[in-house]
């Protein structure tokens, strides 16, 4: 197995999406199993969901204990896996790419994704294969669509996510202990913004994880504001300390993309 999808039971054009792509590029894959909002069974308390900058929706809860399991996965196997969400768009290099990049030992985490926004780099990069390099990732914004994580990476992210809840890509973006990567040109683009990319989305480009009008979202008039105002402050003042104490070796800037890259 070298792939992970997560998928929900409710979404099966979105499995055989991901299988007719990952059998085209001849990928072992298994699915594993999305927690939806409907079975959000969790030993986790509400006191626990109050440690992100913002009150969580249901659905945003669901998915970030579904990556829990994919990491979990990922430890107990003890190797490395691609992790997927089920509307990730891959290059058709992917495979050699895996071919090369699951012999890499010290990484933690290497994400493939690009979103439209900028990422902290480094200003040097290693050879990857012909066409791609690998580049320090020191931070990033959003996603978590297309990922590599290796066992030490999901024992650093399973410690994390059991002192604090979070989105599932926020928790990735701001665990500044893994040793990240990111693949350039990007490997992945998500449904929701393969338009951006030049890409045809072929199927619905609607996220689950906002379905609706703040679907599943508490009240932020049931919290205290403040608490949640002094979190998100603190987090942008981590976000610029990170980035002015790398200033002369990273640069903030767009992942290179080649739409050329993609079936």
């Amino acid at each position: 197995m070298d792939c992970l999808v997560i998928n929900l039971k409710s979404a099966p054009d979105r499995m055989n999406f991901m299988s007719d792509q990952l059998e085209n590029l001849n990928l072992n894959y298994k699915r594993l199993d999305a927690i939806s909002i409907d079975g959000l069974i969790s030993s986790k308390n509400e006191k626990y969901w109050e440690t992100w900058e913002r009150p969580i929706k249901l659905t945003e809860r669901a998915c970030f204990l579904s990556h829990i399991k994919a990491w979990e996965k990922v430890k107990n196997i003890n190797r490395p896996l691609l992790i997927l969400e089920d509307d990730a768009i891959l290059s058709s290099d992917i495979k050699n790419i895996l071919h090369v990049i699951f012999k890499y030992e010290k990484i933690d985490y290497v994400t493939l994704e690009v979103r439209n926004r900028k990422k902290l780099l480094m200003k040097h990069n290693k050879y990857l294969l012909p066409g791609y390099t690998l580049t320090r990732l020191l931070q990033d914004r959003s996603g978590a669509a297309a990922y590599i994580l290796w066992p030490s990476g999901a024992k650093k992210l399973l410690k994390r996510a059991s002192k604090q809840a979070a989105l599932a890509d926020a928790l990735i973006c701001k665990s500044y202990e893994l040793s990240s990567y990111q693949i350039e040109p990007a490997c992945a683009v998500q449904l929701d913004t393969a338009e951006i990319y030049g890409l045809k989305s072929p199927i619905s480009s609607i996220s689950y994880i906002n379905a609706g009008d703040n679907f599943g979202r508490p009240d932020l008039r049931q919290f205290n504001g403040i608490k949640y105002k002094i979190k998100r402050v603190y987090a942008q003042l981590r976000m610029a300390v990170r980035h002015l104490s790398n200033i002369l070796q990273a640069k903030r800037r767009y992942v290179k993309f080649n739409k050329k890259n993609f079936l």
